[in-house]
């Protein structure tokens, strides 16, 4: 079964490893290096469906894994505990072991099934994968836009899982640890791992649908700087080169730490604004921000 990846075969030759792929992929000049290595991985694997839901599965696993890594040496280094959130609340080894259990069989039994269909998806709605990749201001342009629409899905479904039932029977899971660490970002119910996820993979969905524009190489990329945010949400750490010191809208550790510590507020996933307009913002720093605007309004009632 050929791959759909590239229009036109001419001139390659017959392969048996990955790098005599490549080394066909590697005369097309037109091509960047990137593009290259999809389309050999594709021509390789030479099925479509099987080579997107591999492809998809393991960026998941080898991104989400690879970055809590860095927070889990961290951890257990001395010198950090100056920058760590809540000083007193480190996750044991037993909390650690327990929460990746829960997190590897959530990937191999909820989120793996559902990856392996997505390439007739994609085929479905006219999400492309074929090389040459789409322009790079194309692909900015997209991920703003993800990253937007995803952290409004996700202020008004976390709040909303705050409340009665929904919080008792699904989100109390994720609160589980009132000091988060890396791994616990994935930590969650099934139903609750559906509904926020759906934020991360049915908007560029909906996206597409709408624009007939997109391309899985900018879904990978875009996954993958979502899971980053996710697990640096919930690393528990605070540093003077922390992004939201460089853009102040950015949500960060501090502010989703603050959720976990005080089990409401400051829903929103990537930026603050939310949590800001709606006057949601955890902690006391929120506390006082409210308590001062209400400070004003009542003062211009007696003027």
């Amino acid at each position: 079964m050929a791959s759909q990846v590239y229009h036109d075969y001419t001139g390659f030759t017959n392969v048996t490893s990955f790098s005599d792929a490549f080394n066909n992929f590697n005369q097309i000049e037109s091509l960047n290096v990137f593009e290259k290595l999809w389309g050999s991985y594709y021509y390789y694997m030479g099925n479509d469906i099987f080579a997107t839901g591999l492809l998809f599965f393991c960026v998941h696993e080898l991104f989400y894994f690879g970055r809590c890594l860095p927070w889990f040496i961290i951890e257990r280094i001395p010198y950090f505990d100056k920058y760590r959130i809540q000083e007193t609340k480190l996750p044991s080894n037993q909390e650690q072991w327990e929460c990746l259990k829960s997190v590897l069989t959530s990937h191999f039994l909820v989120e793996a099934f559902p990856i392996w269909f997505f390439h007739p998806l994609c085929k479905q709605i006219g999400i492309s994968f074929q090389v040459p990749f789409p322009p790079i201001t194309d692909i900015l342009l997209q991920l703003t836009v993800f990253f937007v629409l995803e952290d409004a899905w996700h202020y008004w479904f976390h709040r909303g899982l705050h409340h009665g039932v929904f919080y008792k029977y699904i989100h109390k899971q994720h609160h589980r640890y009132a000091a988060p660490f890396g791994l616990a970002a994935e930590y969650a119910h099934p139903i609750e791992v559906a509904l926020l996820g759906f934020g991360t993979v049915g908007i560029p969905i909906i996206w597409c649908i709408i624009t007939k524009k997109l391309h899985l190489f900018t879904i990978c990329v875009w996954i993958i700087l979502r899971l980053f945010q996710a697990v640096d949400a919930h690393s528990g750490y605070e540093f003077p080169w922390s992004l939201h010191h460089f853009l102040p809208f950015w949500a960060g550790a501090d502010h989703h730490d603050e959720h976990h510590h005080y089990f409401i507020g400051s829903y929103a996933s990537s930026f603050r604004w939310w949590d800001f307009v709606l006057d949601t913002e955890a902690g006391p720093k929120g506390k006082q921000s409210r308590e001062q605007k209400m400070k004003v309004q009542a003062e211009k009632k007696t003027q």
